[in-house]
């Protein structure tokens, strides 16, 4: 009894300390200056609207959440259609050389991705992708390639061997027996790291910085949010800072809150199995 009190307090707690600093973050885009830097407890006065116009339009955060929605769309879909298909082929193929390259995916996730900042931007650069929508996206997918391989390889191990063999005596191709018999056996591993991927390309913003340092029409979001924070020095329009951090923050709760079910579900079939 007295270990699941533990236990509830410690979440409980774990809970307060991610909730409150978002529940601030969202009052305060409805503050004024004043009431920001007075008692952090305090409500706002009113509803001002106005913060968030304000953030919308002069700050241009329309165009850098469409950017980034373009931009996270993209990304995770070139990710989970090309580590699913590699994940497949190192889970259910035996060929020459078949642990080197699932170790060299693994390898990847050790590496952090700030080391190769600058040989980064040299490679994209010399593609001519520097400052573009495209050259973004690959690199997201280049980043994410390791993480997605190595929980999806795990899961199509998995997999029963019988229903493959099915499709193939029933005269199934490689191919379409992945993409109409195995993927979709495999949709709750899936589905739960589409939503990781979309959480962690939502929220980068080393590469955009060093991929997208000049034209602020392609900035992603992160960017957009962080010129905001300094662009004004002391005088920064605070309300509108978090009125744009609060558009930021709010898809991303929204998208975990609505697919939480499946993130669980695909974690525990994933382990289950």
């Amino acid at each position: 009894m007295f270990r699941k009190i533990s236990i509830h307090a410690v979440l409980g707690l774990w809970a307060l300390l991610i909730i409150a600093p978002l529940l601030w973050t969202l009052l305060a885009s409805f503050k004024s200056n004043a009431e920001i830097f007075g008692d952090a407890l305090q409500l706002p006065g009113e509803l001002r609207w106005d913060n968030w116009a304000r953030a919308w339009e002069r700050a241009n955060i329309g165009r850098y959440l469409l950017n980034t929605v373009i931009v996270v769309f993209f990304g995770v879909a070139g990710t989970m259609l090309l580590s699913s298909m590699a994940a497949y082929v190192l889970a259910r193929y035996r060929f020459p050389g078949n642990r080197l390259v699932y170790f060299l995916f693994v390898s990847g996730m050790a590496f952090p991705v700030f080391l190769a900042l600058v040989p980064l931007f040299f490679v994209v650069d010399g593609l001519g992708l520097l400052n573009s929508h495209v050259g973004l996206v690959l690199v997201y997918i280049a980043y994410s390639l390791p993480f997605t391989v190595f929980f999806l390889t795990s899961f199509f191990r998995a997999l029963p061997d019988a229903v493959a063999e099915a499709a193939m005596i029933d005269g199934a191709s490689h191919t379409r027996t992945f993409f109409q018999v195995m993927l979709p056996m495999a949709r709750p591993a899936l589905v739960s790291l589409t939503i990781f991927n979309v959480l962690g390309q939502w929220n980068q913003y080393l590469i955009p910085l060093v991929l997208l340092p000049g034209d602020k029409s392609l900035w992603v979001i992160t960017q957009g949010v962080a010129d905001i924070s300094t662009i004004a020095g002391y005088e920064a329009d605070w309300p509108g800072l978090f009125a744009a951090l609060s558009m930021t923050v709010l898809p991303v709760v929204l998208i975990y809150i609505v697919f939480q079910r499946h993130i669980q579900s695909g974690l525990t079939s994933g382990a289950l199995k």
